[in-house]
C-alpha cells in the first residue's frame, strides 16, 4: 500500500518505460550487485538511489529486504520526494528516504547518490582527523571533491537530517560522514561508483601506510591542485568514453560472468 495514499501500489511494469529509465535501473542494480563483489555493502542495509530520468521529483532505490547480491532491475522502487510509493513492491527504508530525498530535491545535478559504511573509509571516520590525507596520486584526484560532516547525530529518522547533510555537501561530490560512513553523488551511475570505489582504495591504502608507523609523505597543496586540474580537465585518451564509463562497463561484464540476473 502506499504509505500516502492508502491505495495498493502495481508491481513494475516495464512496459510503460522509456529506454533510457530501463537503462537506469539496469545500472542501479547492477552497481548493488558490485558493491557486494568488492566488499563496498551492508548486506540488505545502506542504500543507493538514482533519479527517475525524465523527472524531476522522483527516484529509484532498492526495497528494504533484498539483500544487495540478489537485486534486480524490476525490484527498484519508485518514490516520490514526499516519500510517496510510485511503483513496486517492497518496504521503503525510512533512513534512505530521510537522506537522499532531501538531496536529490536540492542538488539535482547529483543524479546518483550512494551511501555505504564500507569499511576502510568508514575506519577514517572513527579517527579524530578522519580527513583523506594529501600522501599520493589517488588522493590528489579526490581531495578536491570532498565536504566532511564532523557532528554526528544519530539514525537518520527526519528529512531535517538529509537538508543538513545537503547543506554540508555544497558543491562537492563526496561526503564523509563522522563515526558514520560515506555519501558520494555523481552525474551518472558509473559515475557515483567509480567515485565510490576510487575512494574506498584511496581509505586503504591511506590506512596501510598509517599502520606502518612511519611518518607520511605528504603532497605540497599546489600539486594536489594541479592533479585535480588535470584529471577534470583532460581526457584519457582521444575520442574514448570516460573512464567512469569504461570502468563501470567493464565492472558490468565482471558482473555478467560472476552474478548475471540483475537486468531482468
Amino acid at each position: 500500500m502506499n504509505a500516502v495514499t492508502g491505495k495498493p501500489v502495481p508491481a513494475h511494469d516495464p512496459t510503460f518505460e522509456t529506454a533510457e529509465q530501463r537503462q537506469a535501473r539496469v545500472d542501479l542494480a547492477a552497481a548493488q550487485r558490485l558493491a557486494v563483489i568488492q566488499e563496498m555493502s551492508e548486506g540488505i542495509y545502506n542504500h543507493f538511489t538514482l533519479a527517475v530520468p525524465g523527472y524531476e521529483d522522483r527516484f529509484y532505490v532498492s526495497p528494504l529486504g533484498l539483500h544487495w547480491s540478489e537485486i534486480k532491475a524490476g525490484d527498484l522502487l519508485t518514490v516520490d520526494y514526499d516519500g510517496r510509493l510510485l511503483d513496486g513492491k517492497g518496504p521503503l527504508q525510512r533512513s534512505a528516504f530521510c537522506i537522499h530525498a532531501p538531496i536529490h530535491r536540492s542538488k539535482p545535478q547529483h543524479a546518483a547518490l550512494f551511501h555505504t559504511h564500507m569499511p576502510y573509509t568508514s575506519a577514517l571516520t572513527r579517527l579524530q582527523d578522519q580527513r583523506l590525507l594529501p600522501i599520493g596520486h589517488t588522493e590528489a584526484q579526490l581531495i578536491a571533491e570532498i565536504a566532511y560532516d564532523d557532528d554526528y547525530t544519530g539514525l537518520a529518522r527526519d528529512p531535517a537530517e538529509g537538508e543538513r547533510l545537503a547543506d554540508i555537501l555544497g558543491d562537492k561530490t563526496i561526503l564523509i560522514m563522522a563515526h558514520h560512513g560515506v555519501l558520494v553523488a555523481g552525474r551518472t551511475v558509473s559515475e557515483a561508483y567509480d567515485r565510490l570505489y576510487t575512494l574506498e582504495r584511496a581509505a586503504r591504502v591511506q590506512l596501510f601506510a598509517q599502520w606502518t608507523g612511519k611518518p607520511l609523505r605528504e603532497l605540497p597543496g599546489e600539486m594536489v591542485a594541479h592533479v585535480h586540474a588535470t584529471i577534470t580537465g583532460t581526457p584519457l585518451a582521444p575520442g574514448v568514453p570516460s573512464g567512469h564509463e569504461l570502468h563501470f562497463g567493464a565492472l558490468k561484464r565482471l558482473l555478467d560472468r560472476q552474478n548475471p540476473g540483475y537486468r531482468e
